[in-house]
């Protein structure tokens, strides 16, 4: 039989209590079973601020003179490109709204007789061109005729909502909960939107195009004699430094 001296009892204690210590500081680092949440899915910012695809108005203003009818070059330019913008992606009558009862009456009456000319010479039939006469609210501006027609587009808005403060505050549930703030990405998507030349994109892909076939005969042809079919780009020595100075 061991006889234990009051020694031993003591490091057999002081033992015991190191395992225990090294027990209870590796239970403190199991991991948490509970899933912790930093912020909520529907949140996205593309759900939040989406690219909606509807009909707005595509429209240019030309000014007109009191003593002058007629078109300027750079306005008969304009005319013709809405004009072939228009037999591209118009989806309605183009609008003519001309001024009366202004010092510039006669003038704008006489521009538009231009502009329906340039209009018809650029593809839109006269049966789509339509005016309207209309009274200038404030004198002091120069009165315009202003062309518009509908078109299909994406638009995405409106940005510039603040319904909470972006900073540590006790009612804001942004900041507390560690979520994007209201207007997060709403600029990205209305600039996107602003980008797209066919809104159709956004919910369909285009069908493909027809091959280019003078092209393709040409790369056959290489490759039926064994000649290399890779396209030589004369530009290619215009990106090397200049001796210049050397």
């Amino acid at each position: 039989m061991t006889t234990r001296t009051p020694h031993h009892r003591v490091k057999a204690s002081r033992m015991l209590g190191a395992v225990l210590g090294l027990s209870a500081a590796l239970g403190a680092c199991t991991p948490q079973t509970a899933e912790v949440l930093t912020a909520s899915v529907s949140d996205d910012y593309r759900q939040r601020h989406p690219i909606a695809v509807t009909e707005a108005n595509r429209s240019i203003v030309v000014f007109v003179g009191h003593a002058r009818g007629g078109l300027s070059g750079s306005q008969r330019i304009d005319v013709m490109g809405l004009a072939q913008s228009w037999v591209r992606e118009g989806t309605g009558a183009i609008i003519a709204d001309v001024p009366v009862d202004t010092p510039n009456a006669r003038a704008a009456a006489a521009s538009f007789r231009e502009i329906q000319s340039v209009l018809m010479a650029g593809g839109v039939p006269s049966r789509a061109i339509t005016m309207r006469h209309y009274r200038p609210d404030d004198r002091r501006t120069l009165p315009t005729i202003r062309l518009s027609y509908p078109k299909i587009t994406a638009v995405a808005g409106p940005c510039g909502l603040w319904p909470q403060d972006l900073g540590p505050n006790i009612d804001n549930v942004t900041y507390n909960q560690n979520r994007p703030y209201h207007n997060f990405g709403c600029s990205t998507q209305r600039n996107l939107a602003a980008m797209i030349d066919n809104p159709a994109d956004l919910e369909q892909p285009r069908p493909e195009s027809a091959a280019y076939t003078p092209r393709r005969d040409i790369a056959f042809e290489k490759y039926r004699k064994g000649a290399s079919t890779a396209t030589t780009y004369p530009e290619a020595d215009k990106a090397k430094l200049s001796d210049t100075g050397k």
